[in-house]
């Protein structure tokens, strides 16, 4: 399971952004195309964060859908999987605009 590692890698971010104040919430965006279980990150964070600055804050996280613009026809079309079509021309050209988003958007600490 990789998002351990990836929620272990969100919390020492965390850690040395909070200059050694407790961490009472966060905020992270997953994009749907990233291949990141939400659900999983979830999990981890409560074991991850046990007996450290982090422990008990809140974790929020954002879904970003997967947007892409087609190559041929020009359009915007919702993507739910990174090799995705044009949903209004049915191209397999679609350039990614948003959904592989792997990112820690806000950190809140306690004064």
């Amino acid at each position: 399971m990789h998002e351990m590692s990836i929620t272990q890698g969100i919390i020492e971010l965390c850690l040395d952004s909070a200059g050694g104040r407790r961490v009472s919430s966060i905020d992270i965006e997953i994009g749907e195309l990233s291949s990141v279980v939400p659900e999983a990150i979830e999990f981890c964070f409560d074991a991850c964060s046990r007996e450290t600055l982090l422990e008990g804050a809140r974790l929020n996280i954002i879904r970003i859908p997967g947007m892409g613009q087609c190559l041929d026809c020009h359009r915007e079309t919702r993507l739910t999987e990174l090799y995705g079509s044009c949903a209004e021309c049915g191209s397999n050209r679609v350039t990614i605009m948003a959904g592989e988003e792997l990112r820690v958007r806000e950190i809140e600490v306690d004064e």
